[in-house]
């Protein structure tokens, strides 16, 4: 079995929590909130169609992102789980952590003409950690292996103390069937999709970072979380909540698309006051080119190059490639607000100066695969991954730095043409 990224690097930050390790998820669990449009648009989609891409489709995307590499984490719904972990073995030869969402609270039932997500939210779960391990509803202890033994679990606080009291129970139950069943997990806290008791935005990441301490306080190191999935409430809050615990693994949240410079920002700025880890879902799957996407946040977490010199450098490879991007590049180097939460009631905005002006970043090489299918190569990733080539030899880019935008697309067109 290949060693995983994930217990590399988690090592690394455990032993020494200043030091600049960072773990990438992808969070391709959205069949477990959105319905129909949980895989996301398709690439023929049109506006006035509503066009989204198939199941097949989406479990095609998550292949991609796997054998790119540059992912410490895959998160998937449990059937996508038993597809691509258990019966394909995707995962046995990769570095790539598989992991699935292990409840799935009201507040993620995005339906059409549905009203849940309007509602306080209440504890639930589908899926069975027996059925995360081995794809059934009971497990022999040979057949735990097969499957992901990583899972997401998700709270929603309300300032509610009936409410409260039920989510923590819930929580409690699924931490002790986990430590009986050798089962990890990760702690998603939402802010409050429908508080009864309002609380001032100002003070929000306060009352979040008291209820993960004082939950998380009673619980003994064998049954505590690897670590959080949390929005991102500023330097302030970020900064209060690593500097009480450095053992407690601090891990950002996506929340709705937004521009590119959104989720680019967002990472730079999270890593810069404490986090360790993003899961990205909507900001990954939305984007005109998923691996593409995925490559400048790893290179930005690396140190490799500014949230900025990304947003230049995603849109040359979409040009060299010839998609067509959502936005302009003035507009798509613009913050807006984003939405966290999986209903869209809540929002925030990256408390950070205006972006200074950067030189063009150099823009990473791009291929296609067997399929047709554009794939951005790895330049210097901080996690083992394969090779870039499409006939499975390492091949090293040219320095495009030194490359016109015309030798750009020669040289893709002529890569192309190889394959």
């Amino acid at each position: 079995m290949t060693p995983k990224s994930l217990d590399i690097k988690l090592a690394k930050i455990k032993a020494n929590p200043s030091c600049r390790e960072f773990i990438l998820a992808d969070a391709k669990d959205a069949d477990m909130a959105f319905g129909i449009a949980s895989p996301g648009k398709s690439p023929e989609h049109y506006a006035a169609e509503g066009k989204f891409r198939s199941l097949p489709e989406f479990h095609e995307c998550i292949r991609q992102i796997v054998r790119q590499g540059l992912v410490d984490i895959m998160l998937m719904s449990a059937h996508a789980n038993d597809l691509l972990t258990i019966k394909e073995r995707l995962f046995d030869n990769s570095h790539v952590t598989p992991a699935a969402r292990a409840n799935d609270t009201t507040d993620v039932h995005v339906i059409r003409e549905g009203t849940y997500v309007t509602q306080p939210s209440r504890p639930f779960r589908t899926a069975t950690i027996d059925q995360i391990q081995c794809g059934r509803v009971e497990c022999s202890p040979e057949e735990k292996h097969l499957g992901a033994n990583l899972g997401l679990y998700s709270v929603t606080f309300n300032n509610d103390l009936e409410l409260d009291m039920k989510t923590l129970e819930a929580y409690r139950q699924f931490r002790i069937e986990a430590e009986k069943k050798g089962f990890r997990h990760f702690l998603e806290v939402f802010d409050p999709n429908a508080p009864l008791n309002p609380i001032p935005p100002e003070k929000l990441g306060g009352y979040i970072n008291d209820m993960i301490v004082r939950s998380l306080a009673g619980v003994p190191e064998a049954g505590r979380p690897l670590f959080l999935k949390m929005v991102y409430h500023g330097p302030k809050w970020t900064e209060e909540l690593a500097s009480y615990d450095p053992q407690l693994i601090i891990g950002i949240l996506g929340g709705s698309s937004g521009t590119t410079y959104d989720a680019f920002k967002l990472i730079s700025e999270a890593q810069k006051y404490g986090a360790k880890v993003a899961l990205f879902g909507r900001k990954i799957n939305n984007a005109e080119h998923q691996l593409a996407f995925v490559e400048m946040l790893r290179r930005i977490v690396d140190g490799q190059i500014s949230p900025e010199e990304a947003v230049r450098a995603y849109h040359g490879v979409l040009q060299g490639l010839g998609i067509k991007p959502y936005r302009s590049l003035e507009d798509d180097m613009q913050l807006t607000t984003g939405v966290t939460s999986y209903g869209g009631s809540s929002q925030t905005r990256i408390p950070v100066a205006p972006p200074a002006s950067a030189a063009p970043a150099p823009a990473p090489a791009a291929s296609r695969d067997g399929n047709g299918t554009a794939v951005a190569t790895k330049s210097a990733p901080a996690s083992p991954a394969k090779p870039a080539g499409g006939d499975g030899k390492s091949l090293a880019p040219p320095d495009f730095s030194k490359m016109t935008s015309e030798e750009r697309v020669a040289y893709h067109r002529a890569r192309l043409a190889r394959l």
